[in-house]
């Protein structure tokens, strides 16, 4: 699935059902979008994405930060983040995101890809941390990568190329139904960052 190249004037969802994945296209210009993935690979803490995976304890050669409005703690692959405080270039990222989409996103998940080798294997986001139905919205600078979707009961799939300065929303029942992924590639030799605004509701 090919879609637009620049900013839609109407988000289009791309699921045919069980869910709501709102494509934006391109919200940031070639420049902007460029200039914010130098800043961010050099001044993100960048750290080793960890994981406890029946009982083992691995490191990903990705790596990942995770910045919010407070320290908030985030759980997933039974490992805990403490989220760091927001820089100057992630506010003005997350306030760009939230007049897109009409949302309000108090955390950042934040992903560096070196190349096309590194990816995301099926998964949903369902953490109990994340409010309820809540948007994620997923920010791509970099590299263009293919993402994908899959149902959970059909096993249909839907594809698309998401181009740096590309804006696309999972919310609603998308994570009860739908899989994703970032499928690794030999043929993507430069790097991605992808920021997903989320919002947490701690207990």
């Amino acid at each position: 699935m090919d879609l637009f190249e620049q900013t839609l004037a109407e988000p289009i969802n791309i699921l045919p059902k069980d869910g709501l994945v709102n494509y934006y296209g391109e919200i940031l210009p070639v420049k902007a979008s460029n200039d914010y993935f130098i800043a961010l690979l050099n001044e993100i803490d960048w750290r080793r994405d960890q994981a406890v995976i029946f009982g083992k304890h691995i490191e990903t050669k990705r790596k990942v930060a995770w910045y919010a409005d407070q320290a908030f703690e985030y759980t997933y692959s039974n490992i805990t983040k403490r989220a760091l405080p927001w820089t100057q270039n992630l506010l003005a990222l997350k306030i760009l995101v939230e007049q897109q989409t009409n949302e309000n996103y108090n955390s950042c998940l934040l992903n560096l890809y070196h190349s096309g080798e590194e990816g995301m294997a099926w998964h949903s986001d369902g953490e109990i941390d994340l409010k309820k139905h809540g948007a994620i919205a997923s920010l791509s600078l970099g590299a263009t990568r293919k993402f994908a979707f899959k149902h959970k009961q059909s096993k249909d799939v839907i594809s698309l190329y998401l181009k740096p300065g590309s804006l696309l929303v999972m919310k609603g029942i998308t994570q009860q139904h739908w899989l994703h992924r970032l499928p690794p590639t030999k043929k993507v030799f430069d790097a991605r960052i992808n920021l997903t605004f989320r919002t947490i509701t701690p207990t």
